[in-house]
């Protein structure tokens, strides 16, 4: 019998490298140290109420439908995805109101109350983030990591398109006069944890998977995609263990020969990935000699994304005005991020986003309630704060901003957690609670993230939101396709491609 592969971690990306390699014939362990799998995407359970705790948008249905058809099996045979209409709707401190929704037409209607030049406006925005949809998604996103090779695919005309220049608040100001609006455009630089007054506007890439293509909702919860995940591994063979700490990669002679668990248990392996924090990986899973030294300080010195702070809360109140994805904008979006990034503190006048997914699934609710997902952009873990000691404070803070634009929900809270960036790092992994790696706060960090295969150890690869392409469901859904492709590319299995 060969030996098998190990995945470390059965979070999304690991999960989907696993799918790939046993759908080759390959041999795969999967090891989780949580008791369930899924990574940041997880859920709670509580009173008759249930909680997605990770992420709550799901984009880029193509990338789902393509890891499983790669498996044999249809994705719309595990897991029902529902349209989510409006897809966001927006609050602002002026008590203006904007629904972004699926039907163009009502968009644009609502938008010309705002400024009627801003149809004209905004439509060129969309054509201007589909373009860089079409620039960019072949090269860094949908590829393995970008080389001169693939860069040079690019046309000359196209690569002065790709807009690295200037930052994604200045592309919005440049498209749109609504100062509501540039908020809005500029809030897709929080999907990689950016502040969009420093983030390059080549991310408005981001802005063309939501707003031209659409947002869905899993029938039961974001969480029936890691079901939905688990249960296709498992049909290929997949050995998943849950409960199962990796406290070591095994190293010899500049290749990986295992994994140690927290028991003392060594399992030989083939190769390695490690769908868990790069930096973590290096900092606290390799033997010390294995490891490059200015790689480790390179990775450790890196800018990290913004965290978050969550507030799960079962509210025994219909809200009628809110939708299932809601934003309350800040009354100074600068200022805000300049908190996070600038100053190392959580914004006293945060932007909220609130998910209520019972406005899709009402049984995540009792009848007559519904489950509030709460949650606020705050930088990632330092000495700056201490949020053991802040966190109870923080939370009135919010709940007193909530009460401040209509929504005092106190004397409707019948369950409570709390999660802090501390939280965040100890549950998934996230080196200081980041919930995207490395900050893209400039243009390379956004695009050149670690590699998906280590440079330094034959056998080692990453999969996650850490390494190429980059976080959330989709993206990281495609780190493990690539971190599966150079496993059996390198055991000589991938020919052709």
């Amino acid at each position: 019998m060969p030996e098998p592969i190990i995945v470390i971690g059965a979070g999304i990306g690991g999960l989907s490298a696993a799918i790939r390699l046993a759908a080759a014939g390959q041999p795969v362990i999967v090891l989780e140290k949580n008791e369930q799998v899924g990574g940041k995407l997880a859920e709670l359970h509580a009173g008759g109420y249930r909680w997605d705790t990770g992420p709550s948008v799901i984009t880029m249905r193509h990338v789902f439908e393509d890891l499983f058809h790669a498996a044999g099996s249809r994705f719309e045979d595990y897991v029902t995805l529902l349209p989510v209409e409006p897809s966001t709707r927006y609050f602002y401190p002026d008590g203006i109101r904007l629904d972004i929704s699926r039907d163009l037409i009502k968009t644009l209607a609502q938008i010309r109350t705002l400024d009627e030049r801003d149809v004209e406006g905004y439509l060129h925005f969309l054509a201007y983030a589909a373009r860089l949809h079409r620039i960019v998604g072949p090269v860094f996103i949908y590829d393995r990591p970008p080389t001169w090779a693939s860069l040079s695919k690019v046309s000359a005309p196209d690569v002065l398109r790709v807009d690295g220049l200037r930052s994604m608040a200045d592309a919005a100001r440049g498209f749109v006069r609504s100062s509501h609006l540039q908020q809005l455009l500029g809030r897709f630089a929080t999907y990689v944890g950016a502040s969009p007054y420093q983030a390059p506007a080549t991310l408005n890439v981001i802005a063309h998977v939501e707003l031209n293509e659409g947002i869905w909702y899993p029938e039961g919860g974001i969480y029936s995609i890691a079901r939905a995940y688990e249960r296709l591994a498992s049909e290929l063979g997949v050995q998943i263990r849950t409960g199962c700490w990796v406290q070591a990669i095994e190293v010899a002679h500049g290749r990986v020969r295992g994994v140690t668990l927290s028991d003392g248990t060594t399992l030989p392996a083939s190769s390695v990935i490690a769908n868990v924090d790069v930096a973590t990986v290096y900092e606290q899973l390799l033997p010390r000699p294995a490891v490059n030294r200015r790689r480790l300080r390179s990775l450790l010195a890196a800018e990290p994304s913004c965290s978050g702070f969550v507030l799960l809360l079962g509210v025994s109140h219909m809200h009628a005005e809110l939708a299932h994805h809601n934003i309350l904008f800040s009354s100074d979006y600068r200022a805000e991020f300049e908190s996070i990034f600038r100053r190392g503190l959580p914004p006293a006048d945060p932007t909220i986003y609130i998910a209520i997914s019972s406005k899709s699934t009402p049984s995540d609710a009792p009848p007559g309630a519904e489950n509030w997902f709460v949650m606020v952009n705050v930088p990632a873990l330092s000495p700056a704060v201490d949020w053991e000691a802040g966190a109870a404070s923080y939370r009135d803070l919010v709940l007193d901003c909530l009460a401040a634009r209509g929504f005092e929900i106190r004397p409707y809270i019948e369950q409570e957690y709390v999660l802090t960036p501390h939280d965040i790092q100890r549950m998934t992994g996230a080196r200081r609670g980041a919930l995207y790696g490395a900050s893209s706060n400039n243009p390379w960090t956004a695009f050149l993230r670690p590699h998906n295969r280590a440079r330094e150890i034959r056998g080692l690869y990453f999969a996650g939101g850490t390494t190429h392409p980059g976080g959330g469901v989709p993206m990281v859904t495609l780190s493990g396709r690539v971190a599966g492709e150079l496993v059996l590319e390198d055991l000589g299995q991938l020919r052709n491609r």
